[in-house]
């Protein structure tokens, strides 16, 4: 796809780089953002040359939440249009009814807040800069964090945090999630993206049906009864050990040469 008004989409050999651009708006989420991002999610999906993906934001801040204003305000047709023809739309770029098949990076500078936050949460991975703050601001706002917030967060961090969180609205730096294990690599200033970069080229060099069903078995374990897991996992992965690729993964190492991955 093409780079929209308010997001950018570029490649990085196997990894698309999605990058929330409104900075002087902190990349508050606006229409056409949510838009590009649905149909980034769509098109990163459906390219099975692309690996990985990143989600970041222009201007030194990752999201500060929705554009409210901007969202109540005159929107061009052509997104009025798709929203009307979508109304699931605004969740679908928020990831919390739209779950991406492939690893999904988010390298987080300046804030992460409201709905930024939540997409955040929604990605398999997070950079963030020792500088990032996070938060869920919704109920200093008479709003609730509904797009995944108070799902996820208790499930990345101790119960206790994710209420503190939660109920405070306050914005928590990026070095006390980092400890409580919501973070992956806490970076200098500056460098979320390039070190998101690196681990996105990382992750690439994997073989792809086996990041896809390693990805989904972690995703939708979590409510498994626990007689059916294992039932229900060989039905993920067993297509992935009669796979071609399983067969080229043995050889490469017997061989003691990287593998050719072809995705079959």
């Amino acid at each position: 796809m093409e780079s929209t008004e308010h997001l950018t989409y570029e490649r990085d050999g196997a990894t698309a780089i999605v990058t929330m651009n409104r900075p002087e708006a902190k990349n508050a989420l606006s229409l056409p953002m949510l838009v590009g991002m649905a149909d980034a999610w769509e098109e990163i999906d459906g390219n099975d040359d692309i690996r990985c993906a990143i989600l970041t934001g222009a201007g030194g801040t990752f999201c500060a939440g929705m554009d409210l204003k901007a969202m109540g305000g005159d929107q061009p047709e052509k997104y009025k249009a798709r929203q009307a023809a979508d109304p699931d739309l605004h969740w679908q770029a928020l990831l919390r009814h739209y779950s991406l098949k492939k690893p999904l990076i988010a390298a987080v500078e300046g804030y992460a807040l409201a709905g930024g936050f939540e997409v955040a949460l929604s990605c398999d991975l997070i950079v963030a800069s020792e500088e990032a703050a996070f938060g869920l601001p919704e109920v200093t706002r008479g709003l609730v964090a509904a797009a995944g917030g108070l799902l996820r967060l208790p499930r990345r961090i101790p119960y206790h945090l994710a209420m503190e969180v939660a109920l405070t609205g306050d914005r928590i730096p990026a070095p006390q999630l980092h400890r409580a294990g919501l973070i992956n690599r806490l970076v200098p200033p500056g460098q979320a993206l390039a070190v998101a970069v690196d681990l996105a080229r990382r992750l690439s060099q994997n073989a792809p049906l086996a990041l896809a069903a390693t990805k989904r078995v972690i995703v939708e374990s979590a409510d498994w009864p626990e007689d059916e897991q294992f039932a229900r996992q060989n039905e993920i992965t067993g297509p992935v050990f009669g796979s071609a690729d399983a067969v080229e993964g043995a050889a490469a190492f017997a061989e003691k040469r990287p593998p050719v991955w072809r995705g079959q």
